[in-house]
């Protein structure tokens, strides 16, 4: 928690708001869609929700593949406590969907579904995209289905897998966005990225969650902007973004969402 403290007042220190950038690209991607307070009709259906997961008494065992629970110590949990403890907050929910609506992405990939607050987040700001999520907990897995088909989400295929498993034997097509939520680890954070960069296209834009996680975190996160590869670099504290618009110069970005 230290470092996560330390991290954020440097953040706070260094970043700005749309004032302070010099891209017309970022500059609209902020206005347009960050700083969006617009009212969606859509935003009724995520709160409805998660109202329904913060209500749901039933425990599930779950398997850990990540970095572990800072709050959990039982496998055996709440459908409610990991809605409220580990869950996408409202105003993050809010700004996936807005992110998927602004982009408009043909194909969405999400490593790490959890309870699927993202997913269905991702599929209402993009219903007709093909929203590919991710989760290595079966029971969690299962547990987001339910409610996927409870909320008739239909553009959501939910794959039940590791990470490592899925990208050697599914990750054979091209990207528009990917989110990027789960085992926060700079080992494999690194080696999801590397994997990523030959189904990315000049468009596609990854995020990174909880890029101040731990300072290992924030290493891959340096290393991941560094890459040739990589033109435009957003950093919002909680979620790192990556672009490869080659008709840009590099250029990275700190601010306040």
């Amino acid at each position: 928690m230290y470092y996560q403290l330390k991290s954020y007042l440097n953040f706070l220190l260094h970043s700005s708001n749309e004032h302070g950038v010099h891209s017309p690209f970022v500059y609209t991607l902020m206005t347009k869609c960050f700083y969006n307070k617009s009212s969606h009709v859509d935003y009724q259906l995520l709160n409805t929700h998660r109202k329904a997961l913060l209500s749901d008494t039933s425990e599930i065992a779950i398997t850990d593949f990540g970095a572990g629970s800072r709050v959990f110590k039982s496998p055996i949990r709440k459908v409610s406590g990991i809605a409220k403890h580990a869950g996408i907050t409202r105003k993050r929910q809010q700004l996936l969907f807005r992110l998927a609506a602004y982009f408009k992405p043909e194909t969405i990939l999400e490593l790490g579904t959890s309870l699927g607050m993202g997913s269905i987040a991702l599929a209402l700001g993009a219903p007709t995209s093909k929203v590919i999520t991710v989760e290595g907990c079966e029971a969690t897995s299962v547990k987001a289905q339910q409610y996927f088909d409870e909320f008739c989400i239909k553009n959501i295929q939910r794959t039940t897998a590791t990470f490592e498993s899925f990208f050697a034997e599914n990750l054979k097509e091209t990207y528009n966005l990917v989110y990027i939520d789960g085992n926060h680890n700079k080992k494999a954070t690194l080696s999801y990225f590397e994997a990523l960069l030959s189904h990315v296209t000049n468009d596609t834009v990854l995020i990174f969650d909880d890029i101040y996680w731990s300072r290992e975190m924030t290493e891959a996160w340096l290393e991941i902007i560094a890459n040739p590869k990589v033109t435009v670099s957003i950093d919002t504290f909680q979620w790192g973004f990556v672009f490869f618009r080659r008709e840009q110069p590099k250029q990275h970005f700190v601010i306040r969402t």
